[in-house]
């Protein structure tokens, strides 16, 4: 059981700035192991919110395209310290990840193949997969609380596992059984229904479950356009500018609007949205090769922030293959292309959330609307189950099944498993000793 300690009264926005910025730092594992790192954070530890808010929050983001963890930051962040809560807490999420990507994009453009950069990411791809185990049994645990929900994330697992369903369609289709099911057996779903009470174990929160609704987190329709209005504004002023500046055939302005439609196709997370940035990136733009694509995408999983951040390598090679400001000025040219990237790939996220998130508030506590939610939230724990059995396949068989199997990765990613699981041990030891112990694996070899 997790130790209590009271609640502060309230929360400054700079003690939450500095809980942002760490968490840009620790937020490895993907989506589901940055969503377990918050939920052990805010909801267990430091209690600034409760569950059934956090589920709240949680299953609306699921609804949206885009990186969910990042929008669960913004949602929280937002809920606390108004918009520019959600602002900071958005920004920082990104910020960490973004300028380790740009310093890795760089050694691996400028220095070719490095030995002890192969060996780091080696050893941390084993513990990513076990962290997204943890996370799949932390919020599973939480999340399944009746044999109806068990039987939604069970065939949510099948259908995008074995049948290769969309995960729209998944969604879609646990949002229809929780309306129905909310209807014709609602103790079923009930968030917070069945055992672990939330209040029994974690104690009171900051933001509780019968806490009122802060008058800044109120629908109106007034705000809404208003925020609507600026948001498009800055994706008008920002794409408008590059156009004026470069032309619409110019390589910044078409990879601004290219990852803008790309930040709206992301529903199921960034291995949804890889074919099309493969398609476009690789194949039509030429901004990389494939084989650069597949090297972006093992720096995207190894390093702190959401997976979909593999997009900021892609601009970061794209803008330096390219050469957009000429031969001697390579890294600016990936450093440039890459703040645009970020920045459209990124800007919808803090929309959805602005804009939504005062509506789904006036839901809270209402089972129809909470219903579908808690079938939504049952389904995505299957398709975290399949995450996590997506890099167990690819981490130890790397070449797939025709191919050796990799003993050492299974042998770390069984040491980061007895870390987690029997010793509690946090991300960062974790990380930081699996990527020493594949250093060494791979110095050996």
């Amino acid at each position: 059981m997790t130790e209590q300690t009271a609640p502060s009264s309230s929360i400054s926005i700079g003690q939450a700035f500095w809980y942002w910025l760490k968490l840009g730092f620790i937020s490895f594992g993907g989506p589901a192991g940055q969503i377990a790192i918050m939920h052990q954070d805010l909801v267990e530890r430091r209690r600034w919110i409760s569950e059934n808010r956090f589920l709240h929050a949680l299953n609306y983001c699921m609804l949206l395209p885009g990186p969910e963890a990042q929008q669960l930051a913004i949602y929280i962040g937002w809920l606390m310290h108004r918009t520019w809560g959600g602002i900071i807490a958005g920004c920082l999420f990104v910020l960490p990840s973004l300028f380790i990507l740009i310093g890795l994009s760089w050694v691996y453009l400028a220095f070719g193949d490095v030995p002890a950069v192969a060996g780091l990411l080696y050893g941390i791809k084993p513990a990513v997969t076990a962290i997204v185990l943890s996370a799949a049994h932390r919020i599973g645990s939480r999340a399944l609380k009746n044999d109806w929900l068990w039987g939604i994330a069970i065939a949510a697992f099948v259908a995008i596992y074995a049948l290769n369903l969309p995960f729209p369609l998944i969604v879609l289709a646990a949002g229809v059984i929780g309306y129905f099911g909310g209807r014709v057996a609602p103790e079923k779903f009930v968030v917070g229904s069945g055992h672990g009470n939330t209040a029994r174990t974690f104690g009171p929160a900051l933001i509780d479950d019968a806490t009122p609704t802060p008058a800044h987190a109120r629908f109106t329709w007034a705000r809404f356009m208003r925020v609507l209005l600026v948001c498009l504004g800055i994706w008008l002023a920002g794409i408008g500018s590059l156009t004026l500046v470069c032309g619409w055939d110019a390589v910044l302005t078409q990879m601004a609007w290219f990852f803008t439609k790309a930040a709206l196709l992301t529903f199921g997370g960034a291995y949804a949205v890889l074919p099309y940035v493969y398609q476009g990136a690789v194949e039509h733009f030429r901004w990389l090769s494939a084989a650069q694509m597949i090297d972006g995408l093992a720096l995207g999983e190894t390093t702190p922030g959401p997976l979909i951040m593999v997009v900021s390598f892609v601009g970061f090679v794209g803008g330096w293959t390219k050469a957009i400001f000429g031969p001697d000025s390579l890294f600016l040219s990936g450093a440039v292309a890459v703040t645009v990237v970020t920045f459209f790939t990124f800007l919808p996220s803090f929309f959805f959330i602005l804009t939504g998130a005062p509506f789904i508030e006036s839901t809270h506590g209402n089972l129809k609307f909470t219903a579908p939610l808690t079938g939504i939230t049952a389904a995505v724990v299957g398709v975290i189950a399949n995450l996590a059995v997506f890099f167990v396949y690819h981490v130890l068989w790397p070449k797939g099944l025709s191919g050796h199997f990799e003993w050492a990765s299974l042998f770390i990613g069984a040491a980061a498993a007895v870390a987690i699981f029997r010793f509690k041990l946090g991300v960062i030891p974790v990380i930081t000793g699996c990527g020493l112990l594949g250093l060494v694996w791979q110095l050996l070899h």
